[in-house]
């Protein structure tokens, strides 16, 4: 590039849009610290209590027309803020997505919860991700959804991530768009929108290594919904599931995806469907990835 383009090299990369970045001979590490510390100044919280979680597990927001109404611009100004912090804190997906369902008429109680996400980011703000060299080239995910749990309108909440070897590249919440007659249709439908992301990033992965695409594997909890995508039959149980989420049965019958069984203790995105209880968040969080990067220092 530099025979074709006037170029300065300045080196490896060190801090890219708030992203800083910390390269040694075996990893990557990227963390947004001083973009933390910048939300809680902007916030006003830059001396407050840290809390070990960003949302208590009993915590249940919904749009109400009573209690106060606190500023709509600072509310989605904050949410605007916590948002870009998810590109490397897969912890805050939930309650940050959680509260961005809230921005058009926020009252107190989802301003209570923003502060506690807040104190969470306070405590935890060198956390980041590494990226080791060593780690394994192979693509796999894992998808979760919460039935009923935190939602006006009883509509589940999907939770995707997935690897890149040991290390997270992809994750999203969302709720999802119908609602569900069982956990195992929930389920099922999460691993639809698991298998679409899965497919994009194995054909990524393919043009940027110039190698074959290969077979990704989506770990599930839910047996029923296994069975239901490895079952090309439609019968009682399916017939009523809007027909784009069967996309992941013919995604397993083409065998792009794979689909496999994985323990609730081992379920990496239930971090991303629900408020979990202190221990169980602390266990999940680092399960997914997640490390105190504060003994790291960029060059």
């Amino acid at each position: 590039m530099e025979e074709k383009f006037e170029m300065s090299d300045l080196g490896l990369l060190a801090y890219y849009l708030g992203i800083e970045v910390t390269q040694t001979e075996g990893d990557i590490s990227i963390r947004q610290s001083a973009y933390a510390i910048k939300i809680l100044k902007e916030a006003g919280m830059i001396d407050c209590n840290e809390t070990l979680i960003p949302m208590d597990p009993g915590t249940r927001l919904t749009k109400i027309t009573e209690g106060t109404m606190v500023n709509s611009t600072e509310y989605r100004s904050l949410i605007g803020c916590l948002r870009y912090l998810l590109h490397t804190r897969p912890d805050l997906s939930y309650s940050v997505g959680l509260l961005s369902r809230f921005m058009q008429e926020p009252r107190e109680q989802h301003m209570k919860a923003i502060r506690q996400v807040l104190r969470y980011v306070k405590g935890t703000k060198d956390y980041g991700i590494t990226y080791k060299h060593n780690g394994g080239n192979k693509i796999h995910g894992f998808s979760d959804s919460s039935y009923g749990v935190n939602t006006q309108e009883g509509k589940g909440t999907t939770g995707i991530i997935f690897y890149y070897g040991e290390s997270p590249i992809s994750w999203s919440t969302q709720k999802q768009a119908t609602v569900a007659l069982s956990s195992c249709e929930s389920e099922f439908i999460a691993a639809t929108a698991a298998a679409t992301q899965a497919l994009w990033l194995k054909r990524l992965l393919s043009k940027l290594t110039h190698s074959q695409e290969e077979k990704v594997t989506i770990q599930v909890d839910n047996k029923s919904a296994i069975a239901l995508m490895k079952n090309p039959v439609f019968n009682g149980r399916s017939k009523h599931i809007d027909t784009k989420y069967h996309f992941i049965r013919e995604c397993v019958e083409r065998e792009d995806i794979q689909v496999e069984f994985v323990s609730g203790e081992y379920k990496k995105a239930d971090i991303l469907t629900k408020a979990l209880p202190k221990i169980k968040f602390l266990t999940m969080r680092q399960l997914i990835g997640l490390k105190d990067l504060r003994h790291s220092v960029c060059d």
